[in-house]
């Protein structure tokens, strides 16, 4: 299973607090949204954002993800 980095995948830095996060995703979410986006892999890039904003907006997951990037994940 390939590691995604959810901060680089929602353009946010790893110190970004839940405001940033939480901007961020909504920009991008408007910018992929399948119903809107002309992109040609929209859909696909909407759930990547979905995912990384599910994670990074829940503190417990965060905290968990954040081990495994700093320990294991990332390369």
């Amino acid at each position: 299973m390939e590691f995604k980095d959810y901060y680089k995948i929602l353009g946010v830095d790893s110190g970004a607090d839940k405001q940033a996060i939480k901007t961020a995703y909504r920009k991008l979410a408007r910018k992929y949204h399948p119903d809107v986006s002309d992109h040609h892999d929209a859909e696909s890039q909407f759930q990547e954002v979905t995912e990384a904003y599910e994670v990074l907006k829940d503190k417990v997951k965060r905290a968990e993800y954040d081990e495994l990037r700093l320990y294991g994940g990332a390369e």
